[in-house]
């Protein structure tokens, strides 16, 4: 990816994060904004190279590839570096894929659900199966008490990603 296709690519990031901010709505003004699903989405942005890895290695491609619409609170790799260390390399060994599968599953919601939707929910059901936890905590969205969304409303073709800085996990009795 060269440097002005990452510079377009945060700047649009920026653009969704301030209109979400101040409450409004972004109408597309061209089809080309959300003609990519959510893993071309993921791949352009440059700041989930993590969170794609971890979605080949779980064998999610083609899911989060398909049809939805899905809602995905996608961690940054600022948010996989939080991860205590060895972690991350433990869940991509093919031996945790089932593991890592669920961790993921557990960042997304079926359905699209908008930041203006998000902000009057106590809780989601996640395709993993349990609810993730969603408070209005000082003005902004927090999933289950420490994953802040710091981005909001990324439009894709088969969705919306929200952006975390928090690797949520699931309960451990799932």
């Amino acid at each position: 990816m060269n440097r002005t296709t990452k510079f377009l690519t945060v700047a649009m990031m920026a653009v969704f994060a301030m209109t979400a901010m101040a409450g409004g709505s972004y109408k597309k003004k061209s089809k080309d904004i959300a003609k990519n699903d959510i893993v071309e989405t993921a791949v352009s942005a440059g700041s989930f190279t993590t969170l794609v890895a971890a979605v080949k290695a779980a064998g999610l491609v083609d899911t989060l590839k398909g049809d939805g619409p899905f809602t995905v609170f996608a961690p940054t790799d600022e948010a996989f570096a939080k991860l205590p260390a060895g972690t991350l390399e433990n869940l991509l060994k093919p031996e945790n894929k089932d593991q890592l599968a669920a961790i993921l599953t557990y960042h997304v919601v079926s359905g699209k659900v908008k930041a203006k939707d998000v902000v009057n929910l106590n809780s989601a059901t996640t395709v993993q199966g349990s609810d993730v936890t969603i408070a209005v905590e000082n003005g902004g969205v927090v999933l289950n008490g420490n994953s802040n969304v710091v981005t909001t409303d990324i439009g894709t073709s088969n969705g919306v990603i929200h952006v975390i800085d928090t690797v949520i996990l699931p309960p451990s009795n799932s």
